[in-house]
Order: C-alpha cells, then structure tokens, then sequence
C-alpha cells in the first residue's frame, strides 16, 4: 500500500454513509475506483454552536489505486476543531462588518482560532465565489445573475448563499453549512473539494 491519504467531504455519515461504501457508489478522488469501508480515523470532538459533537470519521480505501481517505461528514471542516456551521457563521459576520475579536467573543472561540479563519476565508474568497457561482447555475440554470456584494468575502457569501438556496430547491431541505461546504466552503480548508 503507498499510503496516500486524502480528506473527502461525504453528505452522510452513520448508515447512509455504511450503505453507500457497501454499494461502492463513493468514488475515489484519485482514480474514480470505488472506495471500500476501511477502518476508521481517529476519534475527535468537535465544537458545534450547540455543543461538543463526538466524531470518529470512517475510512475508504480503493483497492485500484491503493489510495485511502478519510470520510469527513460535510457537518465537519478538514483539519478544524469547530464545525462548519461555527466557521460560517464567523464568516457571515466578518462579511457585515464585525472583527474576529466580537466574533471570537460571540462564539466562545480563542481569538487567533477565529482570526485564522477569517484570513484563509479571505484567502480564497475568490476561488470560493467562483466555486459556488459553479454550483449555483448547475443546480438552477434559470438563475439571475449574482450580483457582487460589497467586499470579495461578501461576494463569495452571497453566491455560496444562493447555491444553498439552489440546492434546497432541487434536491430538498438540508443542513444550509452543509450544502456551504459541498457547494465551496471545504474549499477554504482544503486544497481540493467536490465539483459540480
């Protein structure tokens, strides 16, 4: 085995996930393989806006290219402590104008943690408003356009908004900071996320 390891963002986790690693519907990112249940990452707890939420993330492995990922549920951001609903919300309010020390302040988070997000955010707010622009008119093609919206952070918001939105209305009501990471935001914090 070469023991590439990858972080992959799944919609489901529990049965859903159990069921679609059994069918071998999860693709590989490497080959497009069919990923095979693997063991499990190390267990974690991560910081919810309600709470700790224990996490024990199950593994892939494809057996074509030897590759294994970790199956990350889209609740979760690679490599962060905090959920995704955490990030994104420090994200909409840095957007309308708050510092990361009132954001910080507000979600109970060391201030540096929050800083961070807010710079790699920033980072690639350009990427993640073309990333969603993407998903946004491939899930609904009778879109307006998406007009920008003050900073390139709030930019890069109001098109992961209006994926979200394109997403509920084709596919059905979801976690909205979990259609945000399918649709752009697993981006910020990891080099590569799923395309439309």
């Amino acid at each position: 085995m070469r023991w590439e390891h990858r972080v992959l963002m799944v919609m489901d986790d529990g049965d859903a996930l159990e069921a679609q690693l059994a069918a071998g519907s999860i693709r590989c990112p490497s080959c497009s393989g069919s990923l095979r249940p693997w063991g499990w990452a190390r267990a974690r707890r991560v910081r919810t806006l309600a709470g700790e939420r224990r996490l024990r993330p199950r593994r892939g492995h494809c057996p074509s290219c030897e590759v294994s990922a970790v199956l990350l549920p889209a609740w979760c951001l690679p490599r962060r402590r905090d959920a995704a609903e955490v990030v994104l919300n420090a994200l909409r309010a840095k957007a309308g104008g708050d510092g990361h020390r009132r954001i910080a302040e507000r979600l109970g988070r060391p201030p540096g943690t929050v800083r961070g997000w807010l710079r790699r955010a920033t980072e690639f707010a350009e990427e993640l408003q073309a990333r969603a622009t993407r998903w946004a008119y491939a899930l609904d093609p009778e879109l307006s356009p998406i007009a920008p919206s003050g900073s390139a952070l709030a930019g890069a918001l109001e098109a992961l908004g209006t994926a979200v939105s394109a997403g509920v209305r084709r596919l059905g009501p979801r976690e909205p900071a979990e259609r945000a990471v399918r649709y752009g935001l697993g981006l910020v914090f990891q080099a590569s996320s799923p395309g439309p």
